[in-house]
């Protein structure tokens, strides 16, 4: 109940969240974060469920954050994906938080960040992050995850190489889930095939494991590669930079963006400019660098 209600003060931006994130920081940085993305339909909520199931056999406490898509009208979402975590939500050392993207592109948003940290001082040993599905774009898990799986299906045709450019390159393990579907061995030899194409190193390639999640068939075995390469990649100092470089840069963006927000709409200087605007008595782009002026003066003297 305490992490439930964490997690909702921090994802709601409530009165003390802050605080508390700076008071549990100190208690994070056990927890291996595992990503697991690809495109809609492949079946990713089904292998997270199982994968989840498998690492909790092992003796392992498990977090899972499932984001599904927002509406663009009402903000909300479905969280349809908690519907095929049934079972495994029901376990003890399972825990399962299902959140909107709340429009971000990329899969993920700052919040599922913030609670990837308040999972991790809980006492989670792995975090399993399912992102949304939306295809070449969705790369901000990479950021955030120690590892990344990549989901793909037969029957996807052209699918494979429409991703191929932002998704498939931010993979460390490859499932081709729906394996007792005509193709898969295609598909398979499709992503080796890739792989090859666009190798730059000589840095061994990504594992394909092939999984038919609704019936178990693979699992143990992806689930034991992927503890084999999250013990064996290598996470340089400067990987590590990056990934915190990334982290603040993330978080300022979003803080600097509510704070204007707020200040914009309690004074109601946001609906004048509006109204300035379709008048034609100023243009957006005047109106943005009279908001940040003071900011950047701010900055210029720090």
């Amino acid at each position: 109940m305490a992490l439930s209600r964490l997690i909702t003060r921090v994802e709601n931006r409530d009165s003390g969240w802050m605080e508390a994130m700076q008071e549990i920081y100190s208690e994070t940085g056990q927890a291996r974060l595992i990503g697991i993305t690809g495109s809609p339909g492949a079946g990713k909520s089904t292998l997270t469920n199982q994968i989840a199931r498998t690492l909790v056999e092992k003796g392992n406490n498990v977090g899972v954050i499932a984001v599904d898509p927002s509406s663009p009208f009402t903000g909300g979402a479905i969280l349809g994906d908690r519907i095929r975590m049934t079972d495994v939500s029901k376990m003890e050392k399972v825990f399962v938080r299902s959140m909107a993207t709340r429009g971000t592109l990329g899969g993920l948003n700052q919040s599922a960040r913030d609670v990837t940290k308040i999972m991790d001082a809980f006492g989670k040993d792995y975090i399993l992050i399912e992102t949304v599905g939306v295809g070449q774009d969705e790369v901000e898990v990479v950021k955030t995850a120690d590892l990344v799986m990549v989901v793909c299906i037969p029957g996807q045709g052209d699918g494979i190489q429409a991703i191929k450019a932002g998704i498939m390159e931010i993979a460390d393990l490859f499932v081709v889930n729906k394996a007792d579907r005509d193709g898969a061995n295609r598909v398979v030899s499709d992503i080796g095939s890739m792989l090859l194409l666009g190798q730059k190193t000589d840095a061994p390639q990504p594992p394909i494991i092939k999984t038919v999640a609704t019936a178990g068939e693979g699992i143990q075995e992806l689930v034991e590669q992927a503890l084999n390469l999250l013990n064996s990649l290598d996470r340089t100092d400067a990987w590590q930079h990056e990934r915190i470089r990334e982290e603040l840069i993330g978080l300022v963006k979003k803080e600097v963006v509510d704070l204007i927000k707020r200040n914009w709409n309690e004074d109601g200087a946001l609906e004048d400019a509006v109204k300035r605007v379709i008048n034609r008595e100023a243009n957006p782009y005047s109106i943005v660098q009279e908001v940040l002026a003071p900011l950047d003066g701010f900055l210029k003297k720090q």
